[in-house]
């Protein structure tokens, strides 16, 4: 019986984590484009909200001589790598996973708190990624949710 509940809950690890992954692949998508962007001096499109030069221009766009993107794809690499590694068997590395996740929805806020009332414009690439940075959260945190139960 014990047994039978310990790969019930493994197996819901896994589909979390694995979730998890799929979503950091989008998020790892979008940072990467922004960070070659940047690089190559590239104009990104910004059909929907009008505003991504004036937020990837602006000052609060590099951190330490380095686009925020670049951050960003590292850090959905790596909460790609510890989904995956939660996903085949590594359960302990889910906590580094949740910290890593809450953190970067923190940010995430913040950098859409800048955009709506410092710049005053949005950058759609940057809200895709916010949406993306909290449903990692979302998700680990639905995790806990349904293992309480």
């Amino acid at each position: 019986m014990e047994t039978e509940l310990s790969q019930q809950s493994d197996h819901s690890l896994a589909k979390f984590a694995g979730t998890s992954a799929f979503v950091a692949i989008a998020g790892i998508a979008d940072a990467v484009y922004l960070t070659v962007s940047h690089y190559t001096a590239a104009a990104v499109p910004c059909s929907i909200t009008g505003g991504c030069e004036t937020v990837l221009s602006s000052n609060y766009a590099e951190l330490f001589g380095f686009p925020l993107a670049l951050y960003g794809a590292l850090a959905y690499f790596a909460a790609f790598s510890l989904a995956v590694l939660t996903a085949f068997g590594r359960h302990q590395l889910w906590k580094l996973f949740g910290i890593l996740s809450f953190f970067m929805a923190a940010f995430s806020i913040w950098l859409i708190y800048v955009q709506a009332f410092i710049l005053r414009a949005f950058c759609q690439f940057c809200l895709f990624s916010a949406a993306t940075s909290l449903l990692l959260f979302f998700i680990w945190a639905a995790y806990l949710f349904y293992r309480r139960k």
